[in-house]
C-alpha cells in the first residue's frame, strides 16, 4: 500500500478557500463532512490565534448555515455547519477513493491524506496531472500490506512538525508552537514524535540490510 499526502488549490469560489486566504494565519480543519445534494453537513474546526474571529467570518459566510458552535476556546473553534456544496468533494469522490478526514486547508489550499494500491495511486496522480487544479505532493509511504507504518496521530505529528519547519536547522518552530498547533500539551506531542521518529528510522534501516 502506499500512504501520500496532496495539497491542492481550491477554487476562488469556494467559501473555505475565501475564508481562508482571508485569514492566511489560521488552520481550517475538516473533520468529517457529508455531501448531501448540492449542500454539505461538516465538523469543522478552526485554529488560530483569535479562533472566534476567524469562526464567526465562517458562521457569516452566505454560503455557510445552520451553524452550531461545540466548543469554543481562545485558539480553538469546533462547529457543525451545512455549507454549499462548490465541489470541494467532487475530485475526491470521482476517483473512487474516499477522503480521509481531516482535510486542512490553509490560505486557500488543502491537504489531505491517500491510501491507495500503487494501480490507485498512480491513476490519482494522472487524474489530477489531467485536471486543472494546481497541486504539489507532499510526502509518500510506502507501508506493508497488513498495516501503517504510523498511526494517524503520529502521521499527522510528523506532517505538522515538517510543514512548520520542526525539523530544519535552525528550526522554524519550536515544540511549544508545535504542540500549540497540534492541540496538545508539549509532553505529549515531544513523546508522539519521538515514537514516530523512531519507527520511520527503523523502516529506513530495516530496508537497507
Amino acid at each position: 500500500m502506499i500512504r501520500a499526502r496532496f495539497r491542492v488549490v481550491l477554487p476562488e469560489d469556494v467559501w473555505v478557500a475565501a475564508v481562508s486566504q482571508a485569514f492566511p494565519d489560521a488552520t481550517l480543519r475538516l473533520l468529517t463532512g457529508v455531501p448531501r445534494g448540492d449542500r454539505a453537513l461538516e465538523l469543522g474546526e478552526v485554529r488560530a490565534g483569535d479562533a472566534a474571529r476567524v469562526a464567526e467570518a465562517i458562521r457569516e459566510h452566505p454560503d455557510v448555515s445552520a451553524y452550531e458552535t461545540v466548543y469554543a476556546g481562545e485558539k480553538r473553534v469546533i462547529a457543525q455547519y451545512e455549507a454549499v456544496e462548490q465541489g470541494l468533494y467532487e475530485f475526491l469522490w470521482s476517483s473512487s477513493l474516499p477522503p480521509e478526514f481531516p482535510v486542512v486547508v490553509e490560505n486557500g489550499a488543502m491537504a489531505f491524506d491517500l491510501t491507495a494500491t500503487r494501480e490507485q495511486f498512480e491513476a490519482f496522480g494522472t487524474a489530477l496531472e489531467e485536471s486543472d487544479r494546481p497541486h504539489e505532493l507532499l510526502s509518500v509511504v510506502h507501508t506493508e500490506a497488513d498495516g501503517g507504518l504510523l498511526t494517524e496521530r503520529q502521521r499527522e505529528c510528523l506532517t505538522v512538525a515538517r510543514q512548520r519547519g520542526y525539523f530544519t536547522v535552525p528550526r522554524d518552530c519550536t515544540l511549544e508552537e508545535l504542540a500549540d498547533v497540534l492541540g496538545v500539551d508539549k509532553s505529549t506531542a515531544s513523546e508522539t514524535i519521538r515514537r514516530a521518529t523512531a519507527r520511520v528510522v527503523e523502516s529506513f534501516l530495516a530496508r537497507r540490510d
